[in-house]
């Protein structure tokens, strides 16, 4: 008895003490973000050349930023509804929050989807059918990635290199890695009976291991899930009408945080740059930083952004593009983020 409970305090303590470094982690870079972006900057020019931003499109690019995280909540909430889902729509919008919450403070965004996970099981979700539908969501949301970065690298190489100059490469790495991911996403979905082996497989070293014990139970409790996970595969496989709803709804919203720098670009009266220009760069800073192991991709991001849209933003108005358009886009997604996940923390303990 006391050697489980001591056991539980050291998983527990073990949970706690990676969210403090991760947390730290995210913090430490930020604060050297905001240092690279911020220093040497005249913030009187700044300030003056903020006031000229049309308040219109302020509106306008935070409505796109809150459209852009909701739109993965309709799709796990159209996704998880077709397998009688017990989640409502808001409570699917309140874990896509959740996701780009811990995806932003985490490593190469490794820990958004766990989460959700966890909190559509505690709503009383099958583990199976979650699984599928975040697995589905992710892997349509990198496929739609990398098909508009190979449209790109295709038939926009040249202007794309003269733009990118010094990050062309970085380009070429995100994409060529999130290629991979999508493969390898592939084949996860398409052989459940592999992901059966190696839960087997994981489960039988941690039992050697001596930190699981042996459990018929657990083992029936893997069997069940790669049952469910596989029959939750071929439903949706019956159902290429909602898989192709479900990408072309990814595009729609794909796009729509890419265009959320032309409305920025727009809203401080700037003209010269159309829109698919604005967009298609922004989507290749997206698709070089995606998978860096760096919380949030902070640093890397805004300096990608300075190199690329320098030519974009000319004049005084760089910086301020970037500190709207990156605050809109990411810092202040967090902050709407934090408040759900606290919302949600507090409608639990009611409703204990």
């Amino acid at each position: 008895m006391d050697v489980s409970v001591n056991q539980g305090n050291g998983t527990k303590t073990h949970g706690v003490r990676k969210r403090v470094l991760e947390g730290a982690f995210f913090l430490v870079v930020m604060g050297l973000s905001f240092y690279t972006i911020f220093h040497g900057q005249d913030m009187g020019q700044v300030r003056s050349a903020l006031e000229k931003l049309s308040p219109v499109s302020l509106c306008l690019a935070v409505l796109t930023a809150l459209f852009f995280v909701s739109a993965e909540g309709i799709m796990i909430w159209y996704l998880l509804r077709s397998m009688n889902g017990k989640s409502g729509l808001l409570k699917c919008i309140s874990y896509s929050f959740i996701g780009f919450f811990y995806s932003g403070i985490t490593p190469s965004a490794t820990g958004g989807q766990p989460m959700q996970l966890y909190y559509m099981c505690k709503d009383k979700n099958s583990l199976s059918e979650s699984s599928v539908v975040l697995m589905t969501v992710a892997l349509i949301y990198k496929f739609v990635l990398v098909v508009m970065g190979i449209v790109m690298f295709v038939f926009w190489h040249g202007p794309l290199k003269v733009y990118l100059r010094e990050y062309f490469p970085l380009f070429l790495l995100g994409l060529a890695l999130n290629t991979t991911l999508v493969l390898i996403l592939l084949a996860v979905m398409l052989a459940p009976g592999w992901i059966r082996g190696v839960i087997v497989k994981m489960e039988r070293l941690l039992v050697k291991m001596r930190v699981l014990k042996p459990s018929t139970r657990r083992r029936d409790k893997i069997e069940n899930f790669v049952e469910g996970y596989q029959d939750a595969v071929y439903f949706l496989a019956a159902h290429k009408g909602k898989i192709f709803g479900v990408c072309l709804f990814t595009f729609l919203q794909r796009c729509s945080v890419f265009v959320l720098t032309w409305i920025i670009y727009r809203g401080f009266s700037l003209e010269g740059a159309d829109m698919m220009t604005v967009a298609s760069l922004q989507a290749s800073v997206y698709i070089a930083v995606d998978m860096l192991p760096v919380p949030g991709a902070q640093g890397i991001t805004e300096l990608m952004y300075r190199s690329i849209f320098g030519v974009i933003f000319t004049g005084r108005y760089l910086m301020p593009s970037l500190y709207v358009t990156r605050g809109i886009s990411f810092y202040f997604l967090l902050i709407v983020a934090v408040v759900v996940i606290f919302g949600n923390y507090l409608y639990r303990r009611q409703t204990r």
